[in-house]
């Protein structure tokens, strides 16, 4: 099993979700989540003042996968989230030990 780890921009947060149930995912969870990486943040003004904006919203994804689909799942989001620009996210991907249902106990592959 895998866990994906994806940083994407806030406002392609739906498009990555509708494209990953295309392809059968059923659940993820989402974290909002700041940072700055290439990007290194931007300047805004408030009142005449001017402020460095050095964190980034982002939105954190995360996904555990049977191993067998993790490279069509990547390919789904960097295709969705993708716009070729400086700030489009990263993806991580880790071995995943072992998952466990709560509610019925299930485990590995038959809890995702």
């Amino acid at each position: 099993m895998k866990l994906i780890i994806a940083i994407i921009q806030p406002a392609k947060l739906n498009r990555v979700q509708e494209a990953l149930s295309e392809i059968g995912i059923k659940g993820m969870t989402v974290t909002d989540a700041v940072g700055f990486g290439n990007q290194k943040g931007h300047t805004e003004q408030y009142r005449g003042t001017e402020y460095k904006i050095k964190f980034l919203p982002k939105k954190k994804i995360e996904i555990a996968v049977p191993s067998e689909i993790s490279g069509k799942i990547i390919d789904s989001i960097m295709e969705s989230a993708g716009t070729g620009k400086i700030g489009d996210g990263k993806i991580f991907t880790q071995n995943l030990e072992s998952a466990v249902r709560i509610r019925t106990s299930e485990q590995d592959t038959d809890a995702l």
